[in-house]
């Protein structure tokens, strides 16, 4: 009896040290666990499991409004100046679409209207110009700056107008031609370059 009384007094210890050891290896697991479970909360607060948005293109994010259309222009070279071509002269400015090559339209209209008599004639034409133009801006700041000069060659065109060409079903057509020669012999007697390409008429009225 004294044996066994012994036997149990010695594994008394032993129990309670591994007892202490499962207690210890429990609480630094939960402690882990905790941990972990803070760290996956605080990233799916912040949203990092979230999916990414699609990156957009610099077209989609104009169309959607998130970006402002580049103001128009030539096409800027390494120096920051227009891109010219070979011969010095300004290239046509192309935008980008999926079907075919296209280029950007510039309006240009003279600000005040053309008055003048008909040849032979007591009538009166009253008309206002626009001007376009698939170059870079320069055209658009070379027709402001000699506005007073292609005034001018523009007025000698249309004194030449009679009274029965205004019949003529292609007259408009004809006489922006014309006065598209006109202006683009001016500026390239000033500039070396003319660029304006169509003459539309956005009032016109004789009487």
């Amino acid at each position: 009896m004294a044996e066994q009384a012994a036997a149990a007094t010695e594994e008394e210890p032993v129990k309670k040290s591994k007892s202490g050891l499962i207690k210890i290896i429990l609480g630094v697991v939960a402690l882990l666990v905790l941990i972990a479970g803070t760290m996956v909360g605080t990233l799916f607060v912040a949203g990092f499991f979230k999916p990414k948005p699609p990156t957009l293109t610099a077209e989609e994010r104009i169309q959607l409004g998130l970006e402002s259309a580049p103001a128009a222009g030539g096409k800027d070279g390494k120096d920051g100046k227009p891109e010219l071509d070979k011969d010095g002269k300004p290239v046509l400015q192309a935008k980008k679409s999926p079907d075919a090559q296209k280029f950007n339209f510039t309006y240009h209209q003279m600000d005040r209207e053309f008055l003048v008599n008909l040849t032979g004639s007591k009538k009166v034409m009253s008309l206002q110009v626009a001007a376009m133009t698939r170059y870079d801006q320069r055209v658009v700041d070379n027709l402001k700056k000699h506005e007073f000069a292609l005034r001018s060659v523009m007025m000698d065109v249309l004194r030449q107008t009679t009274e029965a060409e205004l019949a003529k079903p292609e007259f408009r057509v004809d006489l922006g031609r014309k006065l598209r020669d006109a202006m683009n012999t001016k500026l390239e007697s000033f500039e070396d370059f003319g660029g304006v390409e169509e003459i539309f008429f956005t009032s016109f009225i004789v009487q």
